[in-house]
């Protein structure tokens, strides 16, 4: 699906976040000490190689919502946004904390003058926010931004299975009529 709101392209794929050839910078659901881990940061610091990991050693830790930038080293991409999702049911308030985490992520694209990014569905995996509740805060948090962003121009989510694509569509689709 892609919609085009304010000459923002904002479109969403079922696919792998360390594969997105064509984006300036991926977003990575971080963990605190912004190490290696499972999910996104595993798949984003096992394709960039061990530099990734050197990178991020002096940036750690960060704080839910917090987002930080490294070179994207063996990745496609020139630049890994790295953000500090929530913990449901831990870091409150939940929403947002969320929203801040998107926010802050295109806050430093746009600082860095990034026109691409690719971001995973942040804190649905290990850090158990539900997804229909992350899908409404994650398109409420983009739609709201695009009026501030000047150099970002392509906005992608990159979900892992086609319940997640599904349910990121129908958040987009309701705020979009």
């Amino acid at each position: 699906m892609k919609k085009t709101i304010q000459n923002i392209t904002i479109e969403l794929i079922k696919g792998d976040i360390a594969s997105q050839k064509d984006m300036d910078a991926v977003i990575n659901a971080a963990n605190q000490a912004l190490q290696p881990g499972g999910g996104v940061a595993g798949a984003l610091h096992e394709k960039a190689g061990e530099k990734l990991e050197e990178a991020c050693r002096p940036l750690a830790p960060i704080r839910p919502g917090e987002a930080v930038i490294t070179k994207g080293f063996n990745l496609p991409n020139d630049y890994v946004i790295h953000v500090l999702g929530p913990v449901y049911g831990t870091n409150k308030p939940e929403a947002l904390l969320l929203r801040k985490s998107y926010v802050n992520a295109l806050n430093v694209a746009e600082q860095q003058g990034l026109k691409s990014i690719a971001f995973p569905a942040l804190s649905t995996g290990a850090f158990n926010y539900p997804l229909e509740e992350a899908a409404d805060v994650a398109m409420k948090a983009i739609c709201d931004k695009l009026c501030a962003l000047s150099n970002v121009k392509h906005i992608r989510f990159v979900l892992y299975d086609q319940i997640s694509l599904d349910i990121h569509e129908t958040a987009l689709r309701r705020l979009t009529k």
